[in-house]
Order: C-alpha cells, then sequence, then structure tokens
C-alpha cells in the first residue's frame, strides 16, 4: 500500500468520524439541555457552529480522500468512505443550517410578541 493510499484511508476515516459528529452535536446539546437547570434550549444553538465545523471538516477530509484515492492505482474502501464522510458531513451541514433557521423563527416570533 502506498503512503498515498494509506493517507486517503486515514482522511476517509476522519472524515466519517466528524460526520457523525457533527450529526451527533446538535441532538446532544439540545438533550443535555434537559438535565440543566441554567442552561435552556435556547443556549444549545451555541453548538450550531460547533457542528457546521466539524461538517466542513468532514467534508473537506472526504475531497482530499477522494482525491489521494484518485491517485492511486487501487480503489477500494476509502473511495466508499470518503462518498459515506461526505454524505454524513453534508447532512451535518443542513442539520446546523436547519438550526439557524429555527433559531431565526424564534427571534423573530419573540421580536412580533414583544411589540404588543
Amino acid at each position: 500500500m502506498t503512503n498515498s493510499a494509506r493517507g486517503g484511508s486515514a482522511a476517509a476515516w476522519c472524515s466519517v468520524l466528524s460526520g457523525l459528529t457533527s450529526i451527533a452535536t446538535l441532538p446532544l446539546a439540545v438533550y443535555l439541555t434537559r438535565f440543566s437547570d441554567t442552561y435552556d434550549l435556547l443556549h444549545a444553538g451555541f453548538a450550531i457552529p460547533v457542528a457546521a465545523g466539524l461538517a466542513l471538516v468532514s467534508l473537506s477530509l472526504a475531497r482530499r480522500a477522494r482525491l489521494r484515492t484518485a491517485m492511486s492505482l487501487g480503489r477500494g474502501a476509502s473511495g466508499r468512505l470518503a462518498r459515506v464522510g461526505a454524505v454524513l458531513g453534508a447532512i451535518g451541514l443542513c442539520l446546523a443550517a436547519a438550526a439557524v433557521v429555527s433559531l431565526g423563527v424564534y427571534g423573530l416570533l419573540e421580536y412580533v410578541g414583544s411589540r404588543d
């Protein structure tokens, strides 16, 4: 196995791991607010940049793994892992975007409600 193939495989595995972490970040933050007296559900919004950052890392690593796999002669599991990491990163980015939209709608409703 060449060094570029090993590097692609490591990047693919890290892409999958960071993609899974980005997906789990927001639900975990929301879940943990249920057990805290000092943090409300709104405070879980601080996890949005973390989830988005991890999703972008996952997409970047998946791209790197695909490029390294394309340069090597063998097409093995790292190409499929890179594709899975890219899909997980895209899902994590979509979850972060949905959380931003939900906070925006909440802020708008709070603003409209406070005007009465």
